[in-house]
């Protein structure tokens, strides 16, 4: 058994929106083989009250709260040092004194970041012994951000892909291997970053099948004032600028199409923090959900289940929760190409507006074959996405010689 320091910029818990999906796994995949020291920021006030429920999983815990508004302005100061403002957002004092003293008091034997911004925590001297789970190229992330805005976001947001890059780079060349979502997300970095080449590997998402479960018995959640009306449904964290993105588009390019053809259809946009331009969205057939208890019922009584996204880097966990749940999902190609599936069969990809138009009028008209393609993306699910099958590929990097400093 191991002494682990697993930092995460994000309290791990609860499993709603992508990145605390894949953190909460990992911290339970570890912990139970393993001693794990937690350390990690609370960004959302509504997320304290899993405390108690997170420190199950520890040896010890550390959290600290970010203000945001703080934390905003201090990473301005990225400007001044010439280095990437999403560092400074996180950077804290305290914070590396915490991991100081654990590492001094306790004998770690691995270090695992979740995020690049947490690795600036740690010691040199412990780069041999860190793991860093990348999940995603955030780089890209933000060159694509700055492709859809205007100066001079556009600009800062070049520059933050620039300076992020360069410090992804550092440490996919320091640390003892890193890792990406998808092949296709670590051959992406690859073409940045060749040098890095072999100490990167792809770490896929899983889904918890049990919990995400086919289950008639799940509460109607859409509104019964119309008769026949059936749900298309969107679910995703709505502060995060791509799901708010791909909402926006959906409802002017291809809803407001489907409206006049269906009038009895209804759009449910399922997640927690709305912004006010998803809110400005609400109508008597859009609904803004806001947070819900178990976005569950939601899947299980959609009819359709979108993700519109235009921006989307690695596999979306809301794609897999929809399949697993055993329902039709129309999504971006780029979304689609992240996972292992039968595009038609399991999964229907779109890559325009038309292309979104037309596959979903055809499962609102052929229920069979929606049925049909549901039942094959569960059976994908099953075959090819379980939690514990992805996360033994870290077991071989937590083996003796790390322990016992033969690097």
């Amino acid at each position: 058994m191991l002494n682990i320091l697993y930092l995460v910029h994000r309290l791990p818990y609860p499993p709603n929106k992508g990145d605390k999906v894949r953190s909460f796994n990992i911290l339970k995949y570890i912990s139970s083989r393993h001693n794990v020291y937690l350390g990690t920021f609370i960004d959302d006030p509504d997320d304290e009250k899993y405390i108690p429920f997170v420190k199950d999983f520890c040896k010890e815990l550390y959290f600290e709260r970010i203000n945001k508004k703080y934390s905003k302005a201090r990473s301005l100061l990225g400007l001044l040092k010439g280095n990437a403002l999403t560092l400074n957002y996180y950077n804290s004092f305290d914070f590396h004194a915490w991991v100081k003293s654990t590492v001094v008091h306790n004998k770690i034997d691995v270090v695992v970041i979740f995020s690049s911004v947490m690795a600036q925590f740690v010691g040199e001297n412990l780069y041999p012994r860190m793991l860093v789970d990348f999940v995603d190229v955030d780089s890209k992330k933000w060159d694509e951000y700055a492709d859809k805005n205007n100066f001079p976001l556009s600009w800062l947001y070049k520059r933050e892909s620039k300076y992020l890059l360069n410090y992804e780079r550092y440490l996919a060349l320091q640390a003892r291997h890193s890792f990406f979502v998808t092949e296709k997300e670590k051959l992406l970095f690859s073409s940045f970053v060749p040098e890095s080449d072999s100490r990167t590997s792809a770490l896929n998402n899983g889904v918890d099948s049990d919990f995400f479960s086919p289950n008639p018995a799940f509460p109607f959640p859409f509104d019964t004032s119309t008769k026949d009306s059936r749900a298309i449904v969107f679910t995703g964290a709505m502060d995060y600028w791509p799901n708010i993105d791909a909402v926006i588009w959906f409802v002017e390019n291809v809803f407001s199409i489907l409206i006049d053809r269906y009038p009895n259809i209804r759009f449910y946009i399922v997640g927690r923090g709305p912004s006010q331009a998803v809110l400005n969205l609400k109508s008597r057939s859009i609904f803004v959900t806001g947070t819900v208890d178990d976005v569950r019922p939601y899947l299980q009584h959609a009819t359709v289940v979108v993700a519109p996204l235009r921006i989307a880097r690695g596999i979306q966990n809301k794609i897999l929760e929809a399949m697993s749940m055993a329902k039709p999902v129309v999504a971006s190609i780029e979304c689609v190409k992240a996972i292992d599936s039968i595009d038609g069969v399991e999964i229907l990809s779109a890559e325009i507006a038309l292309d979104f138009i037309k596959k979903i009028d055809f499962l609102l008209n052929n229920k069979k074959e929606a049925e049909l393609v549901g039942l094959a993306a569960r059976a994908n699910v099953l075959e090819k996405y379980s939690w514990d099958s992805h996360l033994r590929g870290l077991d071989k990097y937590f083996e003796s010689d790390i322990v016992d400093g033969n690097l």
